[in-house]
């Protein structure tokens, strides 16, 4: 059964009505097509101006969405092959952390990103997402294979943040973090970013530091999620809708402040409302945005890699 979000009851109550009238018209040889085409109407032009005027807080529910397309699903959607690598060659293979190669319309790529579980066994193994130290340091080495070999690097994020736990800070989560963003600026091969659904605080942007960043339309990315937002001002969960609309996380915003280079449209309702249609427009991105960056040489691009990143925020000297 699908997951149904708050804000979409009334639409599906409109399409649960269609369906009755439509059983009805069939079992007693009745014509109501013309009830129908209006209640389809209606049903179409609830759905247009609904997700297409969605607050912050309801764009923060449909990115994390259960049946959302993760990191795998899009890398086995986009690509020709893929072959997973494993481990950091320090402690452990952080199962938060997916990579590997693949290849896309017969050029390779390596694909790096956070993944998390569709159940509650997969969620533990994922760790809701959240990469321990591991897991930054499995990615920065699978970076470096890929700047050996000279193919581009691919990163998705969705994350609600770093794993936060004793251990992750015992082992030395901030230091490598800091050691991925200090290694991933100073890339010799394209680096393009893809922020698919959360992308919250140091365990985004732990992968996110490329030539350029792009969000799907219904993903978020902030410094902190509105829910700890909310219960470092208030004190309370309870203000996570007014927190989400004064952190102005949305594609939108982000792209107002010019922090990403671009949105990636998505299909009405939602990525998971057509997989193969979202897995395309990312196909696309990818395949042109890598295109323009290998005609750039490498000096040049981690120069604008340097000032594109510099020039962000506000501070005076």
């Amino acid at each position: 059964m699908n997951t149904l979000l708050d804000f979409e009851k009334p639409i599906v109550d409109l399409e649960e009505k269609l369906a009755d009238m439509k059983a009805l018209a069939e079992q007693n040889n009745v014509d109501v097509s013309s009830a129908i085409k209006d209640l389809e109407d209606k049903i179409r032009m609830l759905k247009e101006n609904t997700y297409k005027n969605l607050t912050r807080w309801q764009k923060v529910q449909l990115a994390r969405h259960p049946d959302r397309p993760y990191t795998l699903d899009y890398i086995y959607d986009i690509t020709d092959d893929f072959i997973e690598l494993h481990g950091d060659r320090y402690v452990k293979d952080d199962k938060a952390m997916v990579g590997g190669f693949g290849s896309i319309n017969g050029k390779s790529f390596m694909l790096i990103g956070q993944q998390k579980g569709r159940n509650t066994k997969q969620r533990q193994m994922r760790n809701f997402g959240m990469a321990n130290p591991s897991g930054y340091r499995k990615a920065l080495r699978l970076m470096k294979i890929a700047e050996k070999f000279n193919k581009p690097i691919i990163t998705f994020i969705d994350t609600i943040g770093a794993y936060p736990g004793l251990e992750a800070e015992e082992r030395g989560q901030a230091e490598a973090i800091a050691k991925n963003l200090k290694e991933m600026v100073m890339l010799k091969v394209p680096v393009i970013c893809i922020i698919i659904g959360e992308g919250a605080s140091g365990g985004a942007i732990g992968i996110g530091l490329g030539d350029k960043v792009f969000m799907l339309e219904n993903s978020w990315y902030s410094v902190i999620s509105p829910e700890s937002c909310s219960s470092i001002l208030w004190r309370s969960w309870e203000y996570k809708e007014q927190a989400a609309e004064a952190l102005k996380l949305t594609a939108e915003d982000m792209l107002e402040f010019k922090l990403i280079d671009g949105i990636i449209e998505e299909p009405l309702g939602g990525a998971h409302k057509d997989i193969p249609f979202i897995a395309e427009k990312i196909k696309s991105v990818i395949l042109e945005e890598t295109a323009k960056l290998e005609q750039m040489g490498e000096r040049e691009r981690i120069n604008d890699r340097i000032e594109k990143f510099s020039k962000m925020g506000h501070f005076e000297e």
